[in-house]
């Protein structure tokens, strides 16, 4: 890869990589959390809520970022205290680029999940309860495993989502070289140098070789869940009759 990529673009590859990584173990446990919230309980607000985790997917990216930026910049209420405090600082750094890629695709990360707890018979839930099984049980080891497709796919939505993260990124945590300049912030400062159409090319073609790959191994992670829960058989089943 050295000999196909310069330093600096080897560098943005592998700190995307790892703000995806690092964003989507982020998502997963509040999303899986969120996504039964909204779709087991009835409370005042539910369409609220809804609302507010849907809305980075209507906004424009730059203003979660910049949102970002007054509430954890180092004049930002909390990025204050939390700099005076315990001396973490999250804007312009990479971990700001984890919380902004975060923001951004922890939406695509919840609807999947949503709609395989919406598809499980909760008949099999209240069979265990019955039995004696605790709530948390019951999840563990009924709901979690039968969710375990639309987990994947919201995790692959999610990382896919951050490496593809450009507005509120460059909003909050800037484009810089080494710390926060990720394969769009790359391509986008490539496309602004002279003779940058070539690396800015090589780029591109990485993030979508990068994106099928992403998908390809959601559709095989997905399928093998399913074959390990029945479904596939299931459903080759019900197409022969």
């Amino acid at each position: 890869m050295s000999t196909w990529l310069t330093p600096e673009e080897t560098q943005a590859l592998w700190l995307s990589a790892k703000v995806a990584l690092c964003s989507t173990l982020l998502c997963l446990p509040a999303g899986i959390g969120l996504a039964w919230w909204l779709e087991r309980r009835r409370f005042p607000g539910r369409f609220l809520v809804d609302a507010l985790v849907q809305l980075p997917m209507v906004l424009p990216p730059v203003v979660p970022g910049y949102l970002l930026l007054l509430l954890l910049g180092t004049q930002g209420p909390l990025g204050r205290w939390l700099e005076s405090q315990f001396g973490i600082v999250v804007a312009f750094t990479w971990k700001g680029a984890v919380l902004a890629s975060a923001v951004m695709a922890f939406p695509l990360m919840v609807q999947p999940i949503r709609l395989a707890f919406r598809l499980i018979d909760a008949r099999l839930e209240h069979a265990a309860a019955t039995l004696g099984a605790r709530p948390w049980r019951v999840f563990a080891t009924i709901t979690l495993p039968l969710a375990a497709p639309g987990v994947i796919a919201g995790g692959v939505l999610c990382f896919s989502r951050s490496l593809g993260e450009f507005g509120a990124t460059m909003a909050f945590v800037g484009n810089i070289p080494g710390e926060t300049r990720t394969l769009p912030l790359a391509i986008y400062s490539l496309t602004h140098v002279p003779d940058g159409e070539a690396a800015a090319l090589r780029l591109v073609v990485l993030s979508i070789a990068l994106a099928v790959a992403a998908l390809l191994v959601s559709h095989w992670l997905g399928r093998r869940a399913e074959r390990r829960l029945g479904f596939a058989d299931h459903r080759s089943a019900h197409a022969e009759l």
